[in-house]
């Protein structure tokens, strides 16, 4: 038999490499009445089995901040990194239909979101700079387009992740003295507390600095640089140069406006830090493409919550 729907509900998910955000709203006005975390959902990076699991318990934890008993809703949207591919989005369909979670159900790649919650029109480039790096496009009809997303090992230029790796490598060369001293070195130091560099190698080998833990070191990079570090400041202007060229590239191929463009960013890195985000304007700018207004998206979830409302009806 099938369930029926509570109509003045919605989900909206937005699920990373890092963790998943899940918000339980009202339907009719969008606010929020419980909200869920959980770990990362990432089914590329992370696997499909441990992504369900991440997913059900975000959803789960949504409604218990809510103190609604778990029910199918009337529409859901799951904004999810490394779903691109068609079996990713099978492989989030059957489980949903599995769990009952929506009547209607919509799911991209999570960078989509940050259109509905960081441009005034829905439209324009979206730029995502945390753990991983991604550009999309969506243009006033609806098109997409992406560069970018291709995951820590054949890309994510610009992101935490290739920023905390670079500031090591630096870090290991000026421990051999085969690369230019920087303060990175004795900070890094610190941060793993010890004085002997050769430790950083069973931290980053043995998991003491798994790839959340080295993305966790990018705002180091970033402090050194803003310190005039020259070092830093060269690893963050290549990283950001890089990101900035990715979001060009995709702006190109969707034949935006390059004029007045509507920008929406997240992430941890490119939301948080000021200096990195306008670097990164600074080298769009170079790259042809000038920004209206650019927007840091902090909880892009808000993005899910709109785009599932729509999909009920509810647009105001």
């Amino acid at each position: 038999m099938t369930t029926p729907a509570r109509p003045d509900l919605v989900i909206g998910v937005d699920g990373g490499a890092t963790h998943t955000a899940a918000l339980l709203a009202d339907a009719a006005t969008g606010t929020v009445l419980g909200r869920g975390e959980s770990g990362p959902s990432n089914i590329q990076a992370a696997g499909v089995e441990s992504a369900l699991r991440e997913l059900e318990a975000a959803v789960a934890a949504a409604f218990d901040a809510a103190a609604i008993p778990r029910t199918k809703v009337v529409a859901a949207c799951l904004g999810l990194a490394g779903i691109d591919l068609n079996e990713g989005l099978d492989v989030i369909g059957g489980w949903a239909e599995r769990v009952s979670l929506a009547d209607k159900l919509s799911v991209a790649n999570d960078a989509t979101l940050l259109f509905a919650a960081g441009t005034s029109e829905g439209w324009g480039l979206a730029v995502i700079a945390g753990t991983g790096s991604i550009a999309f496009t969506l243009d006033r009809a609806g098109r997409d387009g992406r560069a970018g997303g291709w995951g820590y090992l054949l890309g994510d230029e610009g992101s935490a992740w290739m920023l905390g790796l670079s500031g090591l490598r630096a870090a290991c060369r000026a421990a051999d003295r085969a690369g230019p001293p920087t303060a990175l070195l004795g900070t890094l130091l610190k941060a793993l507390g010890t004085t002997d560099p050769r430790d950083f190698i069973p931290a980053t080998y043995r998991g003491v600095w798994d790839r959340a833990a080295i993305a966790g070191l990018a705002p180091v990079v970033l402090e050194a640089a803003e310190a005039g570090d020259d070092v830093a400041h060269k690893l963050v202007v290549r990283e950001v140069t890089a990101l900035a060229r990715t979001a060009a590239t995709a702006v190109d191929a969707a034949e935006l406006p390059k004029l007045g463009l509507p920008v929406a960013v997240a992430g941890g890195l490119v939301v948080r830090s000021a200096f990195y985000r306008a670097l990164f304007v600074e080298a769009l700018c170079g790259h042809g493409v000038h920004p209206g207004v650019v927007t840091p998206v902090e909880d892009p979830t808000v993005g899910a919550v709109v785009l599932a409302r729509k999909a009920a009806g509810r647009t105001a």
